[in-house]
Protein backbone atom coordinates (compact mmCIF):
# COMPACT_ATOMS: atom_id res chain seq x y z
CA UNK A 1 0.00 0.00 0.00
CA UNK A 2 1.52 3.25 -1.33
CA UNK A 3 2.38 6.15 1.66
CA UNK A 4 1.04 9.18 1.56
CA UNK A 5 1.84 12.52 3.25
CA UNK A 6 -1.29 14.13 4.78
CA UNK A 7 -2.13 17.72 5.77
CA UNK A 8 -2.61 17.46 9.72
CA UNK A 9 -5.48 19.43 9.33
CA UNK A 10 -7.27 16.08 7.72
CA UNK A 11 -10.45 14.97 10.43
CA UNK A 12 -9.18 11.58 9.65
CA UNK A 13 -5.79 12.36 11.36
CA UNK A 14 -7.50 13.43 14.14
CA UNK A 15 -9.44 10.67 14.95
CA UNK A 16 -6.96 8.12 14.25
CA UNK A 17 -4.10 10.22 17.02
CA UNK A 18 -7.45 10.25 19.03
CA UNK A 19 -8.07 6.54 19.07
CA UNK A 20 -4.27 5.91 19.25
CA UNK A 21 -4.16 8.19 22.70
CA UNK A 22 -7.42 5.96 24.10
CA UNK A 23 -5.64 2.75 23.48
CA UNK A 24 -2.82 3.92 25.46
CA UNK A 25 -4.46 5.25 28.49
CA UNK A 26 -6.01 1.66 28.62
CA UNK A 27 -3.18 0.23 28.47
CA UNK A 28 -1.28 2.20 31.15
CA UNK A 29 -4.19 2.58 32.74
CA UNK A 30 -4.56 6.73 32.56
CA UNK A 31 -7.56 7.91 34.08
CA UNK A 32 -6.29 11.73 32.92
CA UNK A 33 -9.39 11.55 30.45
CA UNK A 34 -8.35 15.26 28.96
CA UNK A 35 -11.40 17.06 27.52
CA UNK A 36 -9.03 19.10 24.72
CA UNK A 37 -8.53 16.18 21.74
CA UNK A 38 -4.89 16.31 20.36
CA UNK A 39 -4.46 18.92 18.05
CA UNK A 40 -2.39 17.25 14.79
CA UNK A 41 -1.27 21.11 13.76
CA UNK A 42 0.99 20.53 16.50
CA UNK A 43 3.00 18.18 14.06
CA UNK A 44 2.75 20.99 10.88
CA UNK A 45 5.63 23.38 10.19
CA UNK A 46 9.47 23.64 8.52
CA UNK A 47 10.89 19.73 8.98
CA UNK A 48 7.81 18.24 9.37
CA UNK A 49 6.13 15.27 7.96
CA UNK A 50 2.88 13.38 8.39
CA UNK A 51 2.56 10.06 7.09
CA UNK A 52 -0.13 7.72 6.96
CA UNK A 53 -1.29 4.39 5.36
CA UNK A 54 -4.64 4.10 3.80
CA UNK A 55 -6.95 2.07 2.38
CA UNK A 56 -10.29 2.72 0.54
CA UNK A 57 -10.70 6.27 2.29
CA UNK A 58 -9.48 5.29 5.70
CA UNK A 59 -6.39 6.09 7.57
CA UNK A 60 -4.84 2.41 8.99
CA UNK A 61 -1.52 3.85 10.51
CA UNK A 62 0.21 7.16 11.04
CA UNK A 63 3.16 8.52 11.91
CA UNK A 64 4.98 12.13 12.46
CA UNK A 65 8.02 13.75 12.10
CA UNK A 66 8.54 16.81 14.36
CA UNK A 67 11.59 18.95 14.23
CA UNK A 68 13.15 19.32 17.28
CA UNK A 69 16.10 21.77 16.18
CA UNK A 70 18.53 21.84 13.02
CA UNK A 71 19.94 18.80 13.87
CA UNK A 72 17.29 16.44 14.93
CA UNK A 73 13.76 15.58 14.80
CA UNK A 74 11.36 13.47 17.37
CA UNK A 75 9.36 10.58 15.51
CA UNK A 76 5.85 11.13 17.06
CA UNK A 77 2.10 9.65 17.23
CA UNK A 78 3.41 6.15 15.78
CA UNK A 79 0.05 4.29 15.47
CA UNK A 80 -2.00 1.10 13.75
CA UNK A 81 -5.30 0.29 14.11
CA UNK A 82 -5.86 -2.90 15.72
CA UNK A 83 -7.52 -4.78 12.84
CA UNK A 84 -4.55 -3.82 10.71
CA UNK A 85 -1.93 -4.70 12.44
CA UNK A 86 0.53 -7.85 11.50
CA UNK A 87 0.70 -6.71 8.11
CA UNK A 88 3.62 -4.43 8.27
CA UNK A 89 1.92 -1.15 8.08
CA UNK A 90 3.74 0.37 10.88
CA UNK A 91 7.58 -0.27 9.35
CA UNK A 92 5.95 1.23 6.26
CA UNK A 93 5.26 4.45 8.74
CA UNK A 94 8.67 4.65 9.90
CA UNK A 95 10.73 3.58 7.21
CA UNK A 96 9.06 6.58 5.44
CA UNK A 97 9.81 8.84 8.56
CA UNK A 98 13.53 7.49 8.45
CA UNK A 99 14.04 8.39 4.69
CA UNK A 100 11.94 12.16 5.10
CA UNK A 101 14.28 12.49 8.50
CA UNK A 102 17.38 11.55 5.90
CA UNK A 103 16.16 13.61 3.27
CA UNK A 104 15.67 16.83 5.50
CA UNK A 105 19.22 16.42 6.67
CA UNK A 106 18.54 15.70 10.02
CA UNK A 107 21.79 14.01 12.06
CA UNK A 108 19.48 12.27 14.35
CA UNK A 109 16.27 11.14 14.92
CA UNK A 110 14.53 10.42 18.60
CA UNK A 111 11.57 9.04 19.93
CA UNK A 112 9.55 7.76 23.12
CA UNK A 113 7.77 4.92 23.79
CA UNK A 114 6.19 3.05 26.81
CA UNK A 115 7.67 -0.01 28.36
CA UNK A 116 4.20 -1.86 28.08
CA UNK A 117 4.53 -1.28 24.21
CA UNK A 118 7.01 -4.54 23.09
CA UNK A 119 5.90 -4.51 19.71
CA UNK A 120 6.77 -0.64 19.20
CA UNK A 121 10.09 -1.40 21.14
CA UNK A 122 10.86 -4.20 19.01
CA UNK A 123 9.63 -2.27 15.61
CA UNK A 124 12.07 0.35 16.84
CA UNK A 125 15.41 -1.72 17.64
CA UNK A 126 14.99 -3.57 14.67
CA UNK A 127 15.12 0.22 12.82
CA UNK A 128 18.75 0.60 14.63
CA UNK A 129 17.25 2.61 17.08
CA UNK A 130 19.27 2.62 20.89
CA UNK A 131 18.25 3.25 23.92
CA UNK A 132 19.11 6.87 25.43
CA UNK A 133 18.62 8.84 28.76
CA UNK A 134 14.96 9.98 28.88
CA UNK A 135 15.27 13.62 27.08
CA UNK A 136 12.76 16.76 27.59
CA UNK A 137 9.53 16.19 28.46
CA UNK A 138 10.32 12.48 29.77
CA UNK A 139 13.27 13.12 31.93
CA UNK A 140 12.43 11.45 35.29
CA UNK A 141 9.23 9.71 33.85
CA UNK A 142 8.34 6.16 35.08
CA UNK A 143 7.78 3.80 32.57
CA UNK A 144 9.11 6.02 29.80
CA UNK A 145 11.92 4.43 27.06
CA UNK A 146 13.94 7.40 25.00
CA UNK A 147 15.61 5.86 21.29
CA UNK A 148 18.01 7.45 19.10
CA UNK A 149 19.04 6.89 15.40
CA UNK A 150 21.99 8.67 14.16
CA UNK A 151 21.32 9.75 10.77
CA UNK A 152 24.99 10.95 9.60
CA UNK A 153 26.67 9.39 6.96
CA UNK A 154 23.65 7.49 6.37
Amino acid sequence: MPLIDVSPSDPRVAQLMNDQQRELRRLYNDTDERTEPFDPQTLAGEGSALLVVEESGQLLACGALKRLDDQSAEIKRMYTLPEARGRGLGRQVLDGLIEAGRQTGYARLVLETGDQQSDAVHLYESAGFRRIPNYGYYEGMEGSLCYELPLSGA
